[in-house]
């Protein structure tokens, strides 16, 4: 039997054996924790193990968060960017006018003025992942909204260093990581679905878990997926 329990915003993976006492594990990339537990174990009791390790559990995830950092880009050409999961090379083009992205088959050209300096290289390939993440979002937003029977009523996008979503259940405001348009775009749908089911429960417990499992019944394995992919450096796992 596999179950799951919440301390704070980080799960717990349980699974009870045929033992006698509980076992606690930090497993890598992600630092995903684990426990497997006695069979007549109850959750609640599990919990509260979790909670007095948890400052060890903090420890050891930081020791994987540190290893995946992905490396930091310095916007050169034929340096590797990510758009939706896929492996891009950046193309650059000096040339006068307006800077831009153009999207090709395995290349994101960057057409910037002679002498740009990085952080202006960098700017407009946030504006770039910007854009196309608040295109992408809206239209996941809008058929959970509809399935859902909630309206959302703003939506921002935003460097995160701690999550890759949050919410405000009273004005109805979702919160994106900005890195999300690099990841695979079903992993953008599981952020906002679970935001969005926050409008209903506060928590992660057992009902949080139930509505996810109605409405997105493989979500582990895409938040799996998604706190697998390489961290930035301005990225923790979800």
């Amino acid at each position: 039997m596999v179950a799951q329990v919440w301390l704070g915003e980080m799960s717990v993976d349980v699974t009870f054996k045929d033992i006698k006492n509980v076992h606690l594990s930090v497993h890598p990339p992600t630092g995903q924790v684990r426990i497997s537990a006695p069979r007549r174990m109850e959750l609640d009791t599990i919990r509260v193990f979790a909670l007095s390790k948890l400052q060890w559990i903090k420890d050891q995830r930081e020791k994987f968060t540190d290893q995946t950092r992905e490396t930091q880009r310095e916007m050169l050409d034929r340096e590797s960017h990510y758009l939706w999961g896929k492996r891009y090379l950046m193309e650059l083009c000096e040339r006068p006018g307006r800077s831009e992205i153009l999207l090709s088959h395995k290349k994101i050209r960057l057409l910037i003025s002679p002498g740009s300096s990085f952080d202006k290289k960098r700017n407009v390939l946030n504006n770039f992942y910007r854009k196309v993440l608040r295109k992408k979002a809206k239209v996941y937003a809008n058929c959970w909204e509809e399935r859902l029977g909630v309206s959302m009523n703003k939506m921002f996008i935003q460097k995160m260093k701690t999550k890759w979503g949050s919410c405000n259940p009273a004005d109805r405001n979702i919160r994106l990581n900005l890195e999300l348009a690099k990841k695979p775009q079903e992993c953008l749908d599981y952020v906002i679905l679970h935001e969005m089911l926050h409008f209903f429960v506060p928590n992660h417990g057992a009902r949080f878990v139930s509505l996810m499992e109605e409405h997105m019944p493989h979500w582990r394995i895409i938040r799996q997926t998604l706190n697998e992919a390489p961290l930035s450096y301005t990225e923790w796992a979800y």
